[in-house]
């Protein structure tokens, strides 16, 4: 059975707080973190690119070059029809079985802009157009980018969007000296999240730090065994908060 911790994200040290727990495998959905917590498998690992160790593979190169036309704007988490017809269009081709798959027009308002921190909306358009082709809900860490959702036309599925995406918020973080960029959650072995694990960089958070993954095949073996998940309340007990003591002057 799938579990999970959860913590509410809010009030003065929301941002304090998502900076501490993102870099512990937490992730945001609007105002809440969480991180798998299953009791008989680890097979949820949060994963993240070390943008310094990071080097393009031969189809990566291909990737950025074939979507390097398109013109990016950030803009602030304001969600648009546009965005939605978008999402609507990617999830019925790409996801129309996912838990997402019933979403409406609010409930896609409320991913966007229920965010208690600083998070952008990064589009990506075809500059003699304006269509738009690509987004990502971008959060921005202490640390790095957090890539929280990102989706695209369908109709482009040869391109390697997905991928072109993460190579560009590679590069924004490398811009502005960030040393990593935050990929959400990889299952090692499935073939929906198998490109995830081509990036050279990867980490991934094991036992309560991040390792570095060179072989993804043994982190598949090793996060289905029996022992790889500690008891819930080992779990609790090692999370680390932030120091909310003020400040003497």
């Amino acid at each position: 059975m799938e579990r999970k911790l959860f913590t509410a994200l809010q009030g003065d040290g929301a941002d304090q707080l998502n900076n501490c727990l993102s870099q512990q495998g937490f992730r945001r959905s609007q105002n809440v973190l969480y991180r798998p917590s299953c009791t008989d498998c680890a097979a949820c690992l949060s994963a993240r690119i070390e943008v310094a160790a990071f080097r393009p593979s031969k189809s990566q190169k291909r990737a950025f070059k074939r979507n390097s036309y398109l013109k990016r704007r950030a803009t602030s988490p304001w969600a648009t029809d546009e965005q939605f017809d978008l999402f609507r269009r990617y999830l019925d081709a790409r996801h129309a079985d996912g838990g997402m798959a019933d979403m409406d027009v609010f409930e896609f308002a409320a991913m966007i802009e229920e965010t208690p921190i600083r998070s952008r909306v990064v589009e990506y358009a075809d500059p003699e157009t304006d269509e738009l082709i690509a987004v990502s809900l971008t959060d921005v860490l202490d640390d790095g980018l957090s890539m929280v959702y990102s989706f695209y036309d369908p109709k482009f599925h040869q391109h390697s969007l997905g991928t072109y995406m993460i190579l560009d918020h590679i590069e924004i973080a490398r811009e502005a000296g960030l040393p990593y960029i935050y990929l959400g959650y990889w299952v090692p072995g499935s073939p929906k999240m198998d490109y995830k694990a081509k990036f050279s960089g990867l980490q991934a958070y094991i036992q309560g730090e991040w390792k570095q993954i060179k072989d993804p095949e043994k982190f598949a073996q090793a996060a289905h065994h029996p022992l790889s998940s500690p008891p819930i309340a080992e779990q609790v007990a090692s999370i680390q908060l932030p120091d909310r003591r003020p400040t003497k002057g």
